[in-house]
């Protein structure tokens, strides 16, 4: 298996998630109730499984082997991945700020969070078709299997380190506990 093909799968259970998130803002504006609980659930999921796993797997050995083997940081596609994680991080912070207010009972806060999770997922869906279409392609042109394989070896380091051990199972249990609720 390439790296990149670990990343595609991975991407794929961010993008159900940014469809659960939807379907639950969508019943936040229709005023309906949407568990504190679940929520929360959600943003960790982004913040622990996509950003502190899958953006560090990409940022920390995807990215510096793509720029080894030709492919620049500045002004090409790796400085464009880069902004747009730094942009997801500051919607994940406000997305986190506005929880802590709707779980301490302001209901207002409902809009920030709506706002900054759809925000968040157009932005995502975006990045991840660019990843998928143009920059994992190129790094299955430019990456010999030696560096695919010894990524893959980084990736695991950085899975154990960053999220722990059984706890990519357990955020594939609540993505289909979270659609069970919000995708029917």
């Amino acid at each position: 298996m390439k790296a990149t093909e670990v990343l595609m799968r991975e991407h794929d259970a961010i993008t159900l998630m940014l469809e659960i998130m939807d379907h639950a803002c969508t019943r936040l504006e229709g005023g309906k109730s949407v568990p504190v609980a679940h929520l929360e659930q959600m943003l960790d999921f982004l913040k622990t499984f996509a950003d502190g796993c899958h953006h560090m797997k990409e940022e920390q050995t995807l990215f510096p082997a793509l720029e080894r083997a030709g492919i620049p940081r500045e002004h090409g596609p790796i400085g464009v991945m880069l902004a747009e994680h730094e942009l997801g991080r500051k919607y994940i912070s406000g997305m986190t700020d506005a929880l802590r207010r709707l779980a301490g009972g302001d209901s207002s806060a409902a809009g920030p969070f709506i706002r900054d999770s759809r925000a968040y997922g157009n932005l995502l869906r975006g990045h991840i078709l660019k990843e998928n279409t143009v920059l994992f392609r190129l790094a299955d042109d430019r990456l010999r299997d030696g560096e695919q394989e010894q990524i893959l070896k980084e990736f695991d380091r950085i899975e154990t380190e960053k999220v722990g051990a059984g706890k990519h199972e357990e955020y594939h249990a609540l993505l289909k506990t979270l659609a069970g609720t919000y995708l029917r």
